[in-house]
């Protein structure tokens, strides 16, 4: 998995220090057996990333739903495109940690804004499919902020950021789509993983989301 080999290892240093005290406070219902919740920031305020608590919890709303029209909602396959590495929700916790600092990933939300305002996975930032497309004439602008630059008039992703791709579930191609654009304007697939679970698997394990900040 690239990368993510190294994840065992932080998985036993980084939990074993503050072990005593996390389960001082830990939920009755953890992430993992040594993991109990995860602190992260997102829009600059603390949240706390744990499993709903209640046992009998089900799901009750669109999310919970098994089938939809297919097309346009049909069951993707594992591997988004040729050399992207597909994660699930333990990857994904890794990828946020905040111990990576300045050298964090991004994390991006590749929904369409109208599903992103309604609740998000944290530390997300809303980068909707439609807005990656080649002939959107302000792509440049977006390479830039995701730390491409221009040498010689060609793009360099030497830079770039490594990103984390979601979106619904494993029905919706909004993610694949991201990443098929993503890859066409050059963006190297080693610098980009797929959550192919999505804010449906997100939400089936119980895990934290938030409401993006404006929304309403």
């Amino acid at each position: 998995m690239g990368s993510f080999a190294r994840w065992g290892l932080w998985f036993v240093a980084s939990w074993a220090a503050g072990a005593s005290v996390a389960w001082a406070q830990a939920p009755a219902v953890g992430i993992t057996e040594s993991m109990p919740f995860l602190d992260v920031f997102h829009e600059g305020r603390k949240v706390r990333i744990q499993r709903i608590a209640d046992t009998q919890y089900r799901l009750d709303d669109d999310l919970a739903r098994t089938s939809r029209p297919c097309p346009p909602d049909c069951i993707r396959p594992m591997q988004a495109a040729p050399g992207i590495d597909t994660v699930g929700e333990l990857e994904l916790l890794d990828f946020i940690h905040p111990r990576h600092g300045n050298d964090a990933g991004l994390l991006v939300d590749a929904r369409l804004p109208e599903y992103h305002r309604l609740e998000t996975i944290p530390t997300a930032m809303n980068l909707p499919f439609t807005v990656l497309k080649p002939e959107n004439p302000h792509i440049d602008r977006i390479l830039l902020a995701l730390g491409a630059r221009k040498v010689n008039g060609r793009w360099a992703f030497d830079r770039a950021r490594r990103l984390m791709v979601f979106c619904n579930g494993p029905w919706s191609d909004q993610s694949v789509r991201a990443i098929a654009s993503l890859t066409a304007l050059g963006y190297p697939a080693t610098r980009i993983t797929y959550y192919r679970g999505g804010l449906q698997a997100w939400r089936l394990m119980g895990l934290t989301t938030v409401v993006p900040a404006g929304a309403s």
